[in-house]
């Protein structure tokens, strides 16, 4: 499949992809505040940055885009289809660096815990998920 924009077209689009305060980690950050948790954001002295940390109960969340960080299973972990090496590669990378820098996390006393971008769809699952995965996690 070719690509429809130009390589300058493209870069453009590539730098507008944000890092942090992504439209599903501002839901998830509602949804928390809204359950009565409160937190840190992006703690760039742990290991990976996660996006939210809850320091009383020593929890490491990251909110990962299902694209970007490959969520098993998921619609939206689908593969490009030009520059299949490139991909291939950037996809490892990332995989690989999440899994190093939650061993991190966990051999320094942390949970980590992530949410998938498509988890963030329905708000009341998410309601759901965070008080499974936050509020009744040992911490």
């Amino acid at each position: 499949m070719v690509d429809h924009l130009t390589p300058e077209a493209r870069s453009l689009n590539m730098a507008k992809i944000r890092g942090k305060d992504t439209g599903p980690e501002l839901l998830v950050r509602r949804v928390a505040h809204a359950l009565g948790l409160r937190f840190r954001l992006h703690r760039r002295d742990l290991p990976g940055t996660p996006d939210l940390v809850f320091p009383g109960r020593r929890i490491a969340l990251f909110v990962h885009g299902c694209f970007w960080h490959r969520h098993p299973g998921c619609r939206r972990a689908y593969a490009p289809k030009s520059r299949v090496e490139f991909w291939q590669a950037k996809f490892e990378g990332n995989i690989a660096r999440d899994a190093r820098k939650q061993e991190e996390l966990t051999t320094r006393g942390w949970i980590v815990v992530t949410i998938w971008e498509c988890e963030t769809r329905d708000l009341d699952r998410l309601h759901e998920i965070i008080r499974e995965r936050i509020m009744q996690s040992p911490g």
